[in-house]
């Protein structure tokens, strides 16, 4: 399913302002009701309950995100292979993340065409996850997987490509730990004709893996298929010298969706911690050269709506 041919390019909209990305995915169909408690994550649900992520993307539309993040983080061909899901299901699932999340923006178009009279642009983010996803105990908070960047290339080349046929308007590289793991993605994108972002996850000034992060940035500069490079998935205490050290290394708009502040345990597969997460932080992020500004884990439809009214107001 390809965009609407009216909207213009991602890349074009931060050259011009501020985009709001939406928020979590997992807590968003977790307070719904669902069950996320399996290694697939909310990419089990892609075959289980398609209509029930089309609900939780146009959720973070209605709230005011103009780019929603598909539920493909988790799926890899490997990982639907451990539950008896063959390649070709496989790629079909992953091109449907794409879809319903194309599905959402146009319910919310529509919806606003009704209300409004207008519409603003939406985009599709195709979400790429670490290695260290597929694997479901936490090594995408640490990285250093004993794998070769050629190694990781491989593994994340055949799903790539499955998500650049489904058009999204980019590819959002996400939640990458290790600046070896960023080479491997960054290989692996070549040719394929999609945008990309990178983010990285981050503890201070540096990867989880523990690589400065003016080095790991460093990786994104020069190359023509990055349109944005920052952070996820880290405290939001940690995106403020992130920012700046992007933009100043990269010299492309910053891409920044931290989660709430509280920490993922991996042997209790549970949050623990306090929200720290605070909507008027934004237009600091935004004064130091963020464009892409959003929510990861834990920040939902009811702080996204804020992100946007602060942004808007400004």
């Amino acid at each position: 399913m390809s965009p609407p041919p009216a909207v213009a390019s991602l890349a074009a909209a931060l050259a011009a302002g501020t985009v709001v990305l939406d928020g979590g995915m997992s807590n968003q169909l977790e307070a719904a009701g669902h069950d996320l408690s399996d290694e697939l994550w909310s990419a089990r649900l892609l075959a289980e309950r398609p209509e029930a992520i089309t609900e939780a993307h146009l959720a973070y539309f209605e709230a005011g995100a103009d780019v929603a993040i598909t539920s493909s983080y988790q799926a890899t061909f490997e990982g639907f292979a451990h539950r008896g899901i063959g390649r070709e299901e496989a790629a079909r699932l992953l091109a449907l993340s794409v879809e319903l999340a194309r599905d959402a923006a146009r319910q919310a178009r529509d919806k606003q065409a009704r209300d409004k009279g207008v519409t603003r642009p939406l985009w599709v983010a195709a979400s790429v996850g670490p290695y260290g996803a597929m694997l479901a105990d936490g090594s995408e908070y640490r990285g250093r997987y004993g794998l070769s960047v050629d190694e990781l290339e491989r593994f994340h080349r055949p799903r790539l490509e499955a998500l650049a046929a489904a058009a999204p308007d980019v590819l959002a590289l996400e939640t990458v730990p290790d600046a070896d793991e960023a080479e491997a993605l960054l290989r692996a994108v070549r040719g394929l004709g999609v945008p990309v972002w990178l983010s990285y996850s981050v503890t201070g000034d540096r990867t989880r893996a523990g690589q400065p992060l003016e080095e790991a940035f460093a990786l994104a500069a020069g190359r023509d298929e990055v349109i944005a490079v920052g952070v996820n998935c880290c405290v939001p205490e940690d995106v403020d010298a992130a920012v700046a050290t992007a933009a100043r290394v990269t010299g492309r708009p910053v891409v920044v969706y931290p989660n709430s502040g509280e920490v993922w345990d991996a042997d209790t597969r549970a949050w623990r911690g306090r929200s720290t997460f605070a909507a008027e932080e934004v237009l600091r992020w935004r004064e130091s050269g963020a464009r892409l500004i959003g929510g990861c884990c834990r920040v939902g439809p009811k702080a996204v709506a804020s992100i946007a009214r602060t942004l808007g107001a400004a």
